[in-house]
């Protein structure tokens, strides 16, 4: 199916009632996006802040009446104007198709292969997870989950209780799975990605309980993974020093350059934090859980 989308420039204060409007006038979608290179890295909970200068996009069928929608629009809008806006084609493709070919198989250290479930693993020998991350987030090509893959692959985790916390797709906790951890729990807040480390957990013969974080069992581990964001990770830290044993290792990241010294320094009251280890502007923090 083809696709016309009219693109406008807005405002945080305009872009809400804008996309209500536009979705009156028949839009099948809207997107917001940053209009000037304007980054916003972590909003409080329960906050959606815009950009000051937002770009709102509409998608209509490409059969839309592309006048008769500005007048619509005019109206609603009245007596404020419509903003500037310009309108484009969108080209016709299985979009699906497009990602699929473009997630390949990727290595972590020296054994560890994250392969999507439609190719084949390249070393079959190897230690290879058939991913397909589905509605959860994780495939191993952001920094934050090749930080922390990169690090499993060298870790022993053999008969070891690990949790992974806010476990995405369950590329970690099945990565600790088949490097040999005897029990393996992912926790998340996503109801879509429990789902998807089930599904993900099936997928590789290994088994992962899945929880919410209130439904998590309070038993320590000998290894805690959250890869999240630093303002969780700070609000979870005397928590995930009751779910570690003594001595245990904890992983951290999710975490931006800048923000790095803030997280280490709260976890520095329950574990010995080690340097950061950086991957382009992210972090991945290791710790000791103190006796």
């Amino acid at each position: 199916m083809a696709w016309i989308q009219f693109i406008f420039d807005s405002n945080p204060d305009a872009a809400d009632h804008l996309s209500d409007l536009l979705t009156e006038c028949g839009a099948s979608a809207i997107t917001f996006e940053d209009n000037a290179d304007q980054p916003l890295f972590e909003p409080p909970i329960g906050t959606t802040p815009l950009w000051s200068a937002t770009r709102v996009i509409a998608l209509f069928s490409a059969d839309v009446d592309i006048d008769g929608t500005i007048q619509l629009l005019t109206d609603l809008l009245a007596p404020s104007a419509v903003p500037k806006y310009r309108v484009e084609a969108v080209e016709d493709k299985d979009w699906e198709r497009e990602w699929m070919d473009n997630f390949h198989p990727i290595c972590f250290g020296e054994q560890l292969w994250i392969c999507p479930s439609w190719h084949s693993p390249p070393q079959a020998d190897a230690i290879n997870i058939m991913l397909d991350p589905g509605l959860a987030f994780g495939t191993g090509t952001h920094p934050t989950t090749a930080l922390c893959l990169n690090w499993l692959d060298q870790a022993d985790v053999k008969d070891k209780y690990v949790i992974d916390y806010g476990c995405g797709s369950g590329i970690l906790a099945i990565a600790a799975a088949l490097l040999g951890a005897k029990k393996v729990i992912g926790i998340d807040t996503d109801p879509q990605a429990l789902e998807a480390t089930q599904a993900n957990a099936e997928r590789n013969g290994v088994t992962i309980d899945t929880y919410f974080p209130d439904e998590c069992p309070l038993e320590p581990a000998d290894l805690l993974i959250a890869n999240i964001l630093a303002g969780p990770l700070q609000s979870l830290a005397e928590l995930f020093a009751n779910l570690t044993k003594a001595n245990a290792p904890i992983v951290l990241s999710g975490i931006l350059e800048e923000q790095a010294q803030d997280v280490s320094s709260t976890y520095q009251s329950w574990f010995a934090m080690q340097p950061p280890t950086q991957k382009e502007e992210w972090i991945r923090l290791i710790g000791q859980r103190n006796d």
